[in-house]
């Protein structure tokens, strides 16, 4: 059984940072991503890292946010600097295993808002 444990979410100004982390139960991951929702869109990908190390970023938050693991842990990480409102939405994790699937966190809420 996998579990994903999410933390880190909250309210923040535009221009403020914010770190969640996901720390995941069980096996080591092939792939750890971060993804988010907000209200009346499709989720989308914000970053991911894979086992090698090797991360993407969505061109939107190129620049400003970044991804690590740390596999002695088993957890994700996504720094988030200089949050801008449309920043706003829940965040997910989502990890996907060797044999490809993929299992996901509960979400957790980012506001952006003065």
């Amino acid at each position: 059984q996998v579990q994903l444990v999410e933390s880190g979410g909250g309210l923040v100004q535009p221009g403020g940072s914010l770190t969640l982390s996901c720390a995941a139960s069980g096996r080591i991951f092939s792939i750890m991503a971060w993804y988010r929702q907000a209200p009346g869109n499709q989720r989308e990908l914000v970053a991911d890292i894979r086992s090698g190390a090797s991360s993407q970023y969505a061109d939107s938050v190129k620049g400003r946010f970044s991804i690590a693991r740390d596999n002695a842990k088993n957890t994700v990480y996504l720094q988030m600097n200089s949050l801008k409102p449309e920043d706003t939405a829940v965040y997910y994790c989502e990890v996907q295993d060797f044999f490809g699937r993929a299992y996901w966190g509960q979400g957790t809420q980012v506001t952006v808002s003065s």
